[in-house]
């Protein structure tokens, strides 16, 4: 029922397990752990943990000295090149203890049946609610970060590599919580940088992660030095030869050490940056995250009282999302977001399901009126509004 992470495959534990198993056989620096295969799941989801297993977590926990871990889904039909399931399922990170373990792998299985994941699974066509899919899930020593993001390398030889980050653990640029430190790398080395508002950050604490402000000065700092920049394109590249294609990767810097969190193929490009000038004036201008344009009902989504609001082809103006929002991304004519990146689970999935964003314009959600009517361009990364007459 359980396997070494550096033993996992996709037959028995998903594709997200089985990358990690790869790169930790080739040497890259990824968190050593364990994975509870498909028939752990299928043997023990819809009840409680029988006694052979529990015992068998526990001896796998203890015998790494009960560290503090990260527990990850590894779903059948996740981090795949059709479909990422980007935000679709829990991950838990600053797990302490055997039994917040066991609740925290309880909670992975579960929510292979959220109302997110099914949804996600029904646009991706991968099957709902009564489909076969099933949950492994990775339990890994936790990094204790100073910085994390994501890293998006080149589909083609010679193309950028892209990168987000930002201070403490990547919930942060992932979830799209604040808008992160971008950095655009060329084949030369050439680097451009654009540095986010990184107003809070996550940190592990007893019991889980905290969030806390971040001071002013550091808040315009850049959260990676060029050569820590260097050090993740060399590892994204080796990593691009050793899984094939251009690869989605989540990274964490713990000192001057830089650690692999996970590698998936990239489902949908980013789209390419363009010059300011090519912007309208009048436009409010943000982070090109999702090709494309789109018209309609500009509706303001603070959280979930909303949802209710939203109607088929309304733009979603919103100060960030979460994975919870996934299924709001099915009916949306398009997304706009105060904070948040490019390589976000909120711009990867609407990159997916082929609906325009733009993220990080500014104070969007007091800028633009609920009821006007929106045009934006996911390629500029411009808002455009006519308000009722």
């Amino acid at each position: 029922m359980l396997q070494e992470l550096r033993c996992a495959d996709v037959a028995t534990s998903g594709a997200k397990a089985a990358a990690l198993g790869t790169m930790l056989r080739a040497g890259l620096p990824v968190p050593d752990g364990f994975v509870l295969t498909f028939d752990a799941y299928r043997l023990a989801a819809a009840g409680s943990f029988p006694r052979a297993l529990r015992h068998e977590i526990q001896g796998a926990y203890s015998d790494r000295g009960r560290p503090i871990v990260a527990v990850r889904s590894s779903a059948s039909g996740e981090d795949t090149v059709r479909a990422s399931a980007a935000g679709a399922h829990e991950s838990m990170l600053g797990i302490d203890g055997a039994e917040a373990l066991l609740a925290a792998i309880r909670r992975c299985w579960n929510s292979l049946r959220s109302a997110r994941a099914v949804a996600y699974r029904q646009v991706a066509e991968l099957g709902g609610a009564s489909d076969d899919s099933a949950m492994a899930v990775i339990v890994q020593e936790m990094v204790d970060a100073d910085a994390s993001g994501v890293m998006f390398t080149s589909p083609s030889p010679g193309g950028a590599t892209l990168i987000e980050s930002s201070w403490g653990l990547g919930p942060s640029v992932v979830e799209g919580r604040i808008t992160p430190d971008s950095f655009r790398v060329t084949d030369d080395g050439t680097i451009d940088r654009r540095l986010g508002s990184k107003r809070s950050r996550l940190d592990a604490s007893t019991g889980g992660l905290t969030s806390r402000v971040v001071d002013e000065p550091q808040r315009g700092s850049p959260s990676l030095d060029d050569e820590q920049v260097s050090t993740l394109v060399r590892l994204g590249s080796e990593i691009g030869v050793l899984l094939g294609g251009a690869q989605d990767i989540e990274w964490a810097m713990a000192g001057e050490k830089a650690w692999i969190l996970q590698a998936r193929p990239v489902t949908a490009a980013v789209p390419s940056p363009v010059e300011h000038a090519e912007r309208t004036t009048a436009a409010l201008a943000g982070a090109a995250a999702s090709t494309g344009t789109a018209s309609g009902v500009a509706r303001i989504v603070r959280g979930p009282q909303d949802f209710s609001r939203v109607a088929r082809g309304d733009i979603l103006i919103c100060p960030s999302t979460d994975p919870s929002w996934t299924p709001l991304l099915r009916v949306a004519g398009g997304v706009v977001t105060e904070r948040g990146g490019p390589l976000a689970h909120a711009a990867i999935v609407a990159r997916e399901l082929g609906i325009p964003a733009v993220l990080g314009v500014t104070n969007a959600t007091s800028r633009l009126t609920d009821g006007s009517l929106v045009s934006i361009d996911g390629d500029l990364g411009t808002v455009t509004e006519r308000r009722p007459t």
